[in-house]
């Protein structure tokens, strides 16, 4: 007996490689180098720095690191507790507040603007996506769009932070959520898309 699901979205769900299906997006026409050479000697030097000066340092040498990331144009407040295996991929569009936290395993995709708040605790494994495609453009066209968090906010473990996202001061996110729209200010988040749980409590402030 044939299987109904298959039967409905198997073969003619998929084209097969080389068919003649038509297909909207077209990687033939997709931008290769979409930096300039500057940008791109840029990148090389902050990548072998990251490599060789940041990841290796002590656990606990958050002051170099900050150093580092200000060499190449970053705007940091003080202090900025930011762990080794935190990877920043442009600090010349990283802008921070201050008592700020980077946890360990942290992604700062920034190939647009990222800016953090003051006293905002970003956890291990959390992924900030200032980076992304026009899937309305068949050439799919690099797109940078900001990601802006704001003052007292607490995402937890890894969360991911989508590109044009802005969330309010105080939030909490959840672990492993998935934030896609702009967050209200005093709310807790969570879930995959995420969606306000409820108003935190702050009661003891």
């Amino acid at each position: 007996m044939p299987n109904d699901a298959t039967d409905v979205a198997g073969p003619a769900a998929v084209s097969p490689a080389g068919g003649g299906g038509s297909i909207f997006q077209k990687l033939d026409r997709t931008q290769f180098f979409p930096y300039t050479k500057k940008e791109y000697a840029r990148r090389f030097l902050w990548e072998f720095v990251q490599r060789f000066l940041f990841r290796p340092s002590p656990r606990r040498a958050y002051r170099w690191r900050a150093m580092l990331l200000r060499w190449f144009g970053a705007k940091i407040g003080s202090p900025l507790f930011i762990r080794p295996t935190c990877r920043v991929i442009h600090p010349w569009l990283l802008e921070t507040g201050d008592w700020v936290q980077l946890g360990d395993d942290v992604v700062v995709y920034n190939l647009g603007p990222i800016r953090i708040g003051n006293h905002t605790t970003v956890s291990q494994g959390t992924y900030l996506c200032a980076g992304s495609h026009d899937y309305t453009d068949p050439a799919l066209p690099l797109t940078r769009p900001p990601v802006t968090l704001g003052s007292g906010i607490w995402i937890a473990a890894q969360a991911f932070i989508g590109p044009g996202v802005t969330v309010g001061d105080n939030v909490v996110v959840g672990a492993r959520a998935v934030v896609t729209r702009d967050v209200p200010p005093g709310v807790v988040v969570g879930g995959n898309p995420a969606q306000v749980i409820k108003q935190r409590p702050m009661t003891n402030a």
